[in-house]
């Protein structure tokens, strides 16, 4: 089993809860991200700042039964569809039918700032996030039902 992180957004709090949830699951820790980003950990990989470099590399590294941590719905998708589990960095665990919602709405979105509208960016992380992420991740790799 292994938890891939998609280490391009991923806070200082989110590796360090990662790091502590495989040692107690046994499990596999990697880190993708670009070149742009410094990321200390015995499994990184860095690739090109292309589009999407970052997300090809981690679905490539997916496996049944591995947890993807990513903000990006479009890879919480495809991590989905490998039979891996998805959680965002604020503790939201992906399903099918949530990701599918997200994807929807991030196009309606995206079409409302083309014609010139403005949308929030996400809040400020806190400590509550923290906690959600670990308790999320944790019983992910328990095997809970969520």
């Amino acid at each position: 089993m292994k938890i891939i992180i998609d280490a391009d957004a991923a806070p200082r709090q989110v590796l360090g809860i990662c790091r502590e949830a495989a040692d107690r699951y046994s499990a596999e820790v990697w880190t993708v991200a670009s070149f742009n980003h410094q990321i200390e950990s015995a499994s990184h990989i860095t690739v090109g700042n292309g589009p999407q470099e970052a997300d090809l590399k981690i679905i490539n590294l997916t496996s049944p039964g591995d947890v993807v941590v990513t903000q990006d719905f479009g890879l919480a998708a495809m991590a989905l569809s490998r039979g891996a589990a998805a959680i965002s960095p604020w503790g939201k665990v992906f399903s099918q039918q949530t990701v599918d919602f997200l994807l929807e709405e991030r196009e309606i979105k995206a079409k409302y700032r083309r014609g010139g509208g403005r949308t929030r960016g996400p809040a400020k992380r806190t400590a509550v996030d923290d906690q959600l992420f670990r308790k999320n991740l944790f019983r992910i790799l328990a095997g809970e039902g969520l």
